[in-house]
């Protein structure tokens, strides 16, 4: 089963359509980026994912649910830091937790289970910020952490509550290049935690979509890359997908192959991002075509 199906999905805002016929098939343990033209309607699809503005035609599935509200199935970090300034970067992680797994008359009249319960859960929290690479400033308020760090502990905040899907919104977009590099590695890691899962017979833990403006980025972290663009149809009827192909995969400690890398970012340019008419958008939707070692119900088109 697909972590995440979307079924001919459009969204209109008053008479002005965004989205149109949007279809995507995304499998466990796939690093997606998002990319497409400023006001494509990138954020309008994951906020439909999401559940916070579901589209007005179609279907988004997460393991097989409708998704018709905000649910713990999916998680976001956007640009911005949302993290409670009055709490560590160990508590900020483990808040969620807390939330979801008591309520406000156990904490009151249940006080020793709750302390007992919220070890648990700071020392759950402390095993995602080593995942992040930053246990050592476990204790440090966020006025106290640098802006990569307070994102880091977003992405921890996001991780620990093991969603289906996780979505990240311009999530390095405010940092400057050498911290964004060090986050891109992050993911990086934590998509080396897919392939050895899958090498043991194990669902890969992390799901991830990631939009960005940065076509480098898109290419340098994700295992497939997917080009949302209304330029298709003139952009009269709204943005559809026009590109999804398989992208490099690049290991932090393996040469690059830049001219394989090159090319791509070439192509992405010319089918998404370039104004000129396209009779056939489809002839970039070619992922599942490509990618035959995924499991077999993962290899239908959707048209």
């Amino acid at each position: 089963m697909s972590n995440l199906e979307i079924v001919d999905v459009s969204h209109a805002y008053g008479p002005k359509k965004v989205l149109n016929h949007v279809n995507l098939r995304v499998g466990a343990g796939q690093v997606v980026a998002l990319v497409g033209p400023s006001g494509c309607g990138k954020s309008t699809l994951l906020r439909a994912i999401l559940g916070t503005h579901p589209s007005t035609e179609g279907t988004v599935m997460v393991g097989g649910q409708e998704v018709i509200r905000p649910n713990r199935d999916v998680g976001i970090v956007y640009q911005h830091y949302s993290l409670y300034e009055f709490l560590t970067a160990r508590e900020n992680v483990a808040f969620g937790l807390m939330l979801d797994q008591t309520s406000t008359p156990y904490r009151w009249f249940m006080y020793f289970g709750w302390r007992k319960l919220r070890k648990q859960h700071l020392e759950q929290a402390d095993e995602f910020l080593k995942k992040v690479g930053l246990y050592a400033a476990r204790d440090q308020y966020p006025s106290q952490m640098s802006g990569g760090m307070r994102q880091r502990v977003a992405i921890a905040q996001a991780l620990i509550m093991e969603p289906k899907i996780l979505l990240l919104d311009e999530p390095f977009g405010a940092l400057d290049e050498a911290t964004r590099e060090e986050l891109q590695l992050m993911l990086l890691r934590l998509y080396e935690e897919n392939v050895r899962a899958r090498s043991e017979n194990r669902t890969p833990p992390y799901t991830v979509i990631i939009v960005t403006h940065e076509l480098n980025e898109a290419l340098f972290v994700s295992d497939r890359v997917v080009g949302l663009s209304q330029y298709h149809n003139d952009g009269e009827n709204g943005a559809t997908i026009v590109y999804d192909r398989p992208a490099p995969v690049f290991k932090p400690d393996e040469p690059k192959d830049l001219s394989r890398f090159v090319e791509q970012k070439e192509e992405l340019i010319r089918a998404v991002f370039s104004p000129t008419f396209q009779k056939d958008h489809r002839q970039f939707v070619t992922f599942w075509q490509e990618n035959k070692k995924q499991p077999v119900e993962e290899t239908s088109e959707v048209n």
